[in-house]
């Protein structure tokens, strides 16, 4: 008789894993912590309204326009793109008790918070108590800066019901949800299995 190889849910999407966070998740941190650097800077070339003649104001038009992108700055700004890579790396940080370096720049905090977090991803996966929120922050705010860049639409979001009554609103790229009126847990399959509000509400 052989044992069969223990699993559990994985801790930021809740399906099977031998480890704590799978792989494949764990792969897609990596990725979204690679990537943000150079998509802060490129968002520079964003900041002008209507760059991509889609969004800006036309000539004749009344009103003078907005003379940067507010969401493209907001994600430049402190407590954008920053806020979200600094902010995990200094709770990295005191978790440890390790020396939060002096840095100026918003661009200098970006790299050494994405520099930190990938340096220790393991430990980060297979330890922090966050890792669910570490994994959805970085991947919203990846997408955004995507987004942003390529002029995607933001992804549709669509209400399904859970059985306790309450509605979510997910993606279908959406790694899993937990339902804040009854606490149960969904992962990525379980979550699109759900009845749609709008149909159950019919009913």
């Amino acid at each position: 008789m052989t044992d069969t190889p223990q699993s559990w849910p994985c801790a930021v999407c809740d399906k099977p894993s031998k480890t704590r966070v799978h792989d494949g998740c764990r792969e897609h941190i990596k990725a979204n912590l690679l990537a943000l650097p150079g998509l802060y800077r490129a968002l520079e070339e964003e900041l002008t309204p209507g760059r991509r003649g889609n969004s800006g104001g036309r000539p004749g038009t009344h009103g003078a326009p907005i003379p940067v992108s507010l969401e493209v700055l907001d994600l430049r700004a402190r407590g954008g793109i920053e806020g979200v890579l600094g902010g995990w790396a200094r709770d990295v940080c005191d978790r440890e008790n390790w020396t939060v370096p002096a840095l100026g720049t918003i661009e200098a905090i970006i790299k050494w918070g994405a520099g930190l977090l990938l340096a220790n991803l393991p430990m980060i996966c297979d330890e922090h108590p966050a890792i669910r929120e570490i994994a959805d922050e970085l991947r919203q705010i990846t997408g955004q800066a995507r987004r942003l860049i390529t002029g995607e639409k933001p992804p549709r979001h669509i209400p399904v019901a859970c059985p306790c009554g309450q509605v979510l609103r997910i993606t279908l790229n959406t790694a899993g949800e937990r339902c804040p009126g009854c606490a149960a847990q969904y992962g990525h399959t379980e979550v699109l299995r759900l009845p749609m509000a709008e149909r159950r509400v019919a009913a």
